[in-house]
């Protein structure tokens, strides 16, 4: 079995999640979202933040705004909207779920 495909199959796993919520706090830059997770280890390049920020957005999970800069091109900020606000609180009770089965199993010592 391959370690480092496991660690980055975990990651994928829960990335979506971590997005929504870094963007639940307000507008947001997609750059500002790469730093996020790259400074939490959740080890992400624009190639994959990119695409899922569109299918996220074509599910109806965000919308975005354009904001002109004074420092270059204008830039896209994006937010949760409510049918993504409410996709994420459920997506908590689940990761609720998942985290405490999770500490259940890996905290029993063996026999």
């Amino acid at each position: 079995m391959d370690l480092e495909n496991a660690q980055v199959q975990m990651r994928k796993g829960i990335l979506e999640y971590c997005i929504l919520h870094i963007i639940s706090r307000g507008e947001i830059y997609a750059s500002e979202i790469l730093d996020e997770l790259i400074n939490a280890r959740i080890m992400v390049v624009e190639g994959t933040l990119y695409p899922l920020l569109t299918r996220l957005k074509n599910s109806g999970l965000l919308d975005y705004k354009w904001v002109e800069s004074t420092s270059g091109p204008p830039r896209k900020y994006y937010v949760l909207t409510d049918t993504g606000q409410l996709f994420l609180d459920n997506l908590n009770g689940t990761w609720n779920e998942l985290s405490d089965s999770v500490t259940t199993i890996i905290s029993k010592k063996t026999k």
